[in-house]
This record gives C-alpha cells, sequence and structure tokens, in this order.
C-alpha cells in the first residue's frame, strides 16, 4: 500500500512539474511575441482588398516564429504599413497612439485564436524560410491578409477614422 501511494505521488509530481514548464514556456513565448518583431515586406494584390505580404518574424523558437508570421502580418498592416515591389501603403491606423490607447481591445483581438484569425485569408507554408541567426531564428512567410475587412471592423470599433470621415 505504502509503495503504490508513493508511486501515484511521484507520477503526481512529474506531471505538476511538467504543466508548469509547459506553462513557463508558454508565457515566455506570449512575452516575444507581444513584442511584435518582424519584417513586413510588400509582395503582391491578390484580389479585391486582398493584400499578399512576406512577414519575417523572430523568436529563440523555430515554431513560435512560424506560429506568429500571421499575427504579425496583420499587426503590420494595421500599425506598421509595408513596402516593396516599388509600391508602400501606409498603416491602417494612423494614430500613433491607437495600441495603448485601446489596449483592451488590441490584447483579446492579438490573443491565442483572436479576431485577428478572420482577417488572414491564408499563409504560404510551402515556401517558409528558416534562417538561424545567432540564438535566435527568423522565420518568413507570405501571408495574405484582408485589408477591406479589417478596415471595416477597425471603423466599427471607433479605431480608426472612415474612408469618407474627412469630408
Amino acid at each position: 500500500m505504502k509503495k503504490l501511494l508513493l508511486s501515484v505521488l511521484t507520477v503526481f509530481v512529474a506531471l505538476s512539474c511538467a504543466f508548469t514548464a509547459q506553462a513557463g514556456a508558454k508565457k515566455k513565448a506570449d512575452k516575444q511575441t507581444q513584442a511584435f518583431r518582424y519584417d513586413i515586406e510588400y509582395v503582391k494584390t491578390a484580389g479585391t482588398g486582398i493584400v499578399a505580404v512576406k512577414v519575417a518574424s523572430y523568436s529563440k523558437k523555430a515554431g513560435i516564429a512560424l506560429n506568429q508570421c500571421a499575427k504579425n502580418a496583420v499587426h503590420g498592416v494595421i500599425f506598421k504599413g509595408y513596402a516593396g515591389n516599388g509600391t508602400s501603403m501606409a498603416a491602417l491606423c494612423k494614430d500613433p497612439g491607437a495600441e495603448t490607447a485601446h489596449s483592451d481591445y488590441f490584447k483579446a483581438f492579438f490573443a491565442e485564436g483572436g479576431e485577428y484569425n478572420k482577417y488572414v485569408s491564408s499563409v504560404d507554408t510551402a515556401n517558409s524560410e528558416f534562417l538561424k541567426a545567432y540564438k535566435e531564428y527568423k522565420v518568413s512567410q507570405v501571408v495574405y491578409v484582408n485589408k477591406a475587412a479589417l478596415r471595416k471592423a477597425l471603423e466599427s470599433a471607433g479605431i480608426i477614422k472612415g474612408l469618407a470621415a474627412g469630408f
């Protein structure tokens, strides 16, 4: 009976340590993601209101960087803008303080599995590029973002002004 109790206790301690380590790794990955370290470059227009951008995400783990490409693409279209192939587009949100002013909205918007996923049409995972430099990975992917639908959602949330608001 003592051996059984000791075995059950050992298994319980081992599982709790594993879950704690996994939660710690997830928390660290979320912190890296919140820093929004990425590069964004225009590739092409891929239909009405849809734009293809190449996003390079950085992280200590290649899988994390790969998973963050779509989130970073939407973030770039909203706050950073993009250029490439002789084209440049300004960010949808021209107010530099909008991200902090509407922090509750954007925290939920960019949460894991959040609303940002609605505006990613597709991700070209077949042509992903992985580059390891020093202690981190740079992962690049082409991501298709529905810019028109994203603009409408931000307008209805009151984050950006509509195109006709200046007239």
